[in-house]
């Protein structure tokens, strides 16, 4: 055998080395397409359902999305139906029972000023206190029962 024969036996042998290995390579990459194509209809035939009551959820979410514009407006319509009532009554009664009630406080004023005043005297010890410890200063100033003001009759009765 001489030297060109025994280099083309190499490369020969080389050569379907390199075959062989290139044939497993494409089988694994045609398991692996096939594998991949697989894959891909079972998710189309999942995903189409998925996708038709996605769509069916939100036209029902639309829907109750209208429903609820509705009373929101519907509730916008009667607020503004209850300030008015609030106001019609305001102004139809507030007048008159104001001047009612103005004229019950004159008249307790009135009758409270007189019961008071024929009571204790018509004065105030102010500045001190009445009956203390022995030896406490007297109080020197006193109030008219007239200056005395509302809440002194409170406190009596």
């Amino acid at each position: 055998m001489s030297g060109g024969e025994v280099a083309g036996i190499l490369v020969a042998v080389f050569w379907a080395i390199l075959v062989s290995f290139l044939a497993v390579a494409l089988f694994r990459l045609a398991r692996t397409l096939r594998a991949a194509g697989e894959l891909v209809t079972r998710v189309t035939e999942e995903a189409v359902p998925l996708l038709a009551e996605a769509g069916a959820t939100v036209r029902s979410a639309h829907t109750q999305l209208a429903r609820v514009d509705a009373i929101a407006a519907d509730v916008q319509e009667v607020t503004a139906n209850a300030s008015a009532l609030s106001s019609t009554v305001s102004t139809a009664f507030g007048g008159p029972l104001v001047k009612v009630a103005a004229f019950g406080y004159g008249v307790r004023r009135a009758l409270g000023r007189d019961r008071g005043a024929a009571a204790d005297g018509g004065e105030v010890i102010v500045g001190g206190s009445v009956g203390g410890p022995a030896g406490a200063p007297a109080a020197t100033a006193r109030v008219p029962a007239a200056r005395r003001g509302f809440s002194a009759r409170r406190r009596k009765g």
